[in-house]
């Protein structure tokens, strides 16, 4: 079983308290996610974050097919960080931690995401030309995204 690790940072020019209201309204996550993701919401959605929370989405990651994602917010600390696991979607195993640090002048988030592919040795072969590119170009565009919202760190 192999599981993957992905991890990221981005420092923004906005107060923790400011980033935590953002981030923890999961309708925002739609604003952050790319357009061919296919991303809506289904249900769940309709309060801020907290512990137990089960939020469905439908994605469509691949060749248009579109999929259910349900998603479990496992662990919040408000302002400083929250957890959402997969209960049923596209991965095998999907556990993401996001968490918010005050930095000089504005806010680290960082990002730490433990995956597994299903179809084994299929999942392993193609995860680093599909699935690793996929994720690298959903967090590009989300950095890109956050940066047209609320501006580049100095």
């Amino acid at each position: 079983m192999k599981v993957y690790t992905k991890s990221c940072v981005q420092n923004l020019p906005i107060s923790r308290e400011q980033a935590w209201e953002f981030l923890s309204d999961p309708k925002n996550l739609k604003t952050i996610t790319p357009d061919y993701m296919g991303f809506e919401i289904v249900s769940g959605a309709d309060r801020k974050i907290f512990p137990g929370q089960i939020i469905q989405y439908t994605v469509t990651p691949l060749l248009g097919i579109k999929m259910p994602w349900v998603t479990e917010i496992s662990h919040v600390i408000p302002g400083e960080y929250f957890v959402d696991e997969q209960r049923y979607g596209p991965y095998s195993f999907w556990h993401h931690k996001h968490f918010l640090k005050d930095i000089p002048g504005g806010v680290a988030m960082e990002d730490i995401i433990d995956y597994k592919l299903p179809m084994g040795a299929i999942g392993q072969l193609v995860h680093p030309f599909l699935v690793q590119k996929k994720l690298d170009e959903i967090f590009e565009f989300r950095r890109k995204k956050l940066i047209e919202l609320f501006g580049n760190w100095q």
